[in-house]
C-alpha cells in the first residue's frame, strides 16, 4: 500500500458512514447532534479513506511563523517499503513519553503489548507482553473489596488490552488498565492493570479495575492513581504513596450517580463502547490534590467532581458541550475536547470548583471555545501553554489551537482514525497513535517535529490587509 499525500486523497474523500464501534478497535462514537448525548448513538461522519502520510512529505505551519510541525518518523503495522514497519503495532491506543523524556511508550490494544522506543533513534527497546499465565501469578495484589466476580470464576490467565497509562514515583512505574479479560466477553466482571518498572520494562504488579477501566491519572503529590470505568459508572482510588509496590492498595470506589447493572450474555456480544451509562473518560487531578475530576461522553455528559479530602463524590457539573473526551488543567485553566461536535473548550479552575462545590448551582456558563476536527479526542498542551494540540479522529488530522486565542492556527496530516497523543518534556516532538480498522486505515505511530519561533508582524500584517 503506498502512502497518499493530501492532493492525492483529496480527490477520494468521500462522506463514509462511520462503523459501529466493535470490540476489534474500541472507539468513542459520534452523536447525530449537541442535543443531549447519549453515548449509544453513533452519527455519519465525513472521513479520509486509507491515508498514510510519508515522512518528510507532511509538514505544517502558522501563518505567523510562531510555531511549524513536521512529520519526520513513525512506525506501521504494514508498509510497503519496511522501512517503518513494525508489526507490533496492533490498534495502537494511546503514547506517552517518559518524564526524562528519554524514551516513550505505545499501548498496542489489539496486539497485548505495550512498546518501547528511544526518542532519539525511535529504536525499538521492548516489547513488554500483557499475555497473563503462571508465571505472573505471583505478581497479583491481593483482591480489595470494591470488586466481585458475578459472572465468571475468577481467572488471571488471560490476554490484557493495554488502553491509557500514567506514570508514577518520578517516571519509575507505568500503570497500565486493561479494556477487560479477553474471556470475558461483554466485560461485566473486573478488569485489571499492570504495573510496568520503566528501569527494567517488566510488569511487577497486576491489581484488578471495575469494569472497561479506559482511563487512569496520577495525583499531582504521586500519591494516588485514580481508574475511570467506562464500564459501570464507577472510580476507583489506589493509595500507592509507598515505594514498595506491596503496599499499593484501593482506598476508595465512587459511584457517579449510579452504578450501571451488568446481566448481560455469557455468549452473545453485546457493544458495550456504546451502553455504559455515563461512558467515564476524560479524568485528572486538580494542582492541589483535593478534587478529581471525570468526563462524562455518554449520557447528559456534564463532569464528576469527586472530594478527595471528604473522600465523597459530589456531583456532575453541566454548562459545557455534550460528549466530553479529554481533560487537561494547566497554569489555572481547565481544558476539554468534545468528541462529538469536533471542539475545544476551556475555563479558569476556579470558577469550575466553586460551581463544583455548589450543591444549587453545579453549572458553569461563559466557556472559551474553538472548533477543531470532528472526532476531537486526546488533547495535550506545550510546556509553555501556548499551543493545545487535538487528535481529530474523524478528520485524520491533528490541529494546534492558540491558547491565548482560542483560535486554530494551523493542522497537520495524521494516519487514519488519530486517537493518542502525547508530547515531549521539552515540546520538540509530537506523537499521535492511529487505531486500526478492518480496511487498513490507521495501525501507526506518527511522530512530528515542532519548531518555535517569534510571531512575523510583517507577514501577520499581510495576512491581514485587504
Amino acid at each position: 500500500m503506498r502512502y497518499f499525500n493530501k492532493k492525492m486523497t483529496a480527490a477520494l474523500i468521500g462522506c463514509l458512514m462511520m462503523s459501529n464501534i466493535s470490540e476489534a478497535a474500541p472507539t468513542e462514537p459520534i452523536p447525530a447532534s449537541p442535543a443531549p448525548v447519549v453515548a449509544e448513538a453513533p452519527a455519519p461522519a465525513p472521513q479520509r479513506v486509507v491515508y498514510h502520510p510519508y515522512p518528510g512529505e507532511e509538514s505544517a505551519a502558522a501563518p505567523d511563523g510562531s510555531l511549524s510541525l513536521r512529520l519526520t518518523a513513525k512506525k506501521q503495522f504494514y508498509d510497503d517499503y519496511g522501512e517503518f514497519l513494525d508489526t507490533a503495532v496492533n490498534s495502537p491506543k494511546s503514547v506517552n513519553v517518559h518524564p526524562d523524556g528519554s524514551k516513550y511508550y505505545v499501548n498496542a490494544l489489539e496486539a497485548g503489548l505495550t512498546i518501547v522506543y528511544d526518542v532519539k533513534t525511535n529504536k525499538k527497546l521492548a516489547e513488554i507482553s500483557h499475555y497473563l499465565d503462571e508465571a505472573t501469578d505471583h505478581l497479583w495484589a491481593p483482591l480489595s473489596e470494591f470488586y466481585e466476580f458475578t459472572h465468571y470464576p475468577q481467572d488471571n490467565h488471560f490476554m490484557g488490552k493495554p488502553v491509557e497509562a500514567t506514570f508514577s514515583h518520578n517516571g519509575r512505574y507505568l500503570w497500565v488498565p486493561y479494556y477487560r479479560r479477553l474471556y470475558d466477553i461483554n466485560a461485566q466482571d473486573p478488569s485489571a492493570l499492570a504495573v510496568i518498572d520503566t528501569t527494567t520494562n517488566k510488569i511487577i504488579r497486576l491489581m484488578e479495575t471495575g469494569t472497561l477501566p479506559k482511563m487512569i491519572a496520577t495525583s499531582p503529590d504521586e500519591t494516588k492513581i485514580a481508574v475511570s470505568c467506562w464500564g459501570d459508572n464507577t472510580i476507583g482510588l489506589i493509595d500507592c504513596h509507598s515505594a514498595d509496590p506491596k503496599d499499593w492498595h484501593y482506598t476508595d470506589k465512587f459511584i457517579v450517580d449510579y452504578q450501571l447493572p451488568l446481566n448481560y450474555s455469557l455468549t452473545v456480544p453485546v457493544d458495550r463502547d456504546n451502553d455504559s451509562g455515563y461512558a467515564l473518560r476524560g479524568t485528572v487531578f486538580t494542582p492541589d490534590n483535593k478534587y478529581l475530576l471525570v468526563g462524562c461522553m455518554g449520557g447528559d455528559g456534564g463532569i464528576a467532581v469527586v472530594d478527595l479530602t471528604a473522600r465523597r463524590y459530589l456531583g456532575r457539573v453541566m454548562g459545557m458541550m455534550p460528549n466530553v473526551r479529554h481533560l487537561v488543567i494547566k497554569d489555572g485553566w481547565l481544558y476539554l475536547s468534545i468528541n462529538a461536535a469536533g471542539y475545544v473548550q476551556r475555563v479558569r479552575l476556579d470558577k469550575f470548583l466553586a460551581a463544583a462545590v455548589d450543591p444549587n448551582n453545579m453549572c458553569v456558563d461563559s466557556w472559551e471555545e474553538c472548533a477543531v476536527g470532528s472526532g476531537a479526542r486526546t488533547i495535550v498542551l506545550s510546556p509553555d501553554g501556548r499551543y493545545i494540540f487535538a487528535a481529530c479522529y474523524g478528520e485524520s488530522e491533528i490541529y494546534v489551537v492558540d491558547s491565548a486565542s482560542m483560535q486554530v492556527v494551523t493542522s497537520i496530516g495524521a494516519d487514519s482514525f488519530p486517537v493518542g497523543l502525547a508530547i515531549s518534556p521539552d515540546g520538540r516532538r509530537l506523537y499521535s497513535t492511529s487505531q486500526g480498522k478492518v480496511n487498513g486505515e490507521g495501525d501507526a505511530v506518527d511522530i512530528y517535529e515542532i519548531s518555535y519561533g517569534a510571531p512575523n508582524v510583517t507577514k501577520k500584517n499581510q495576512l491581514s490587509a485587504p
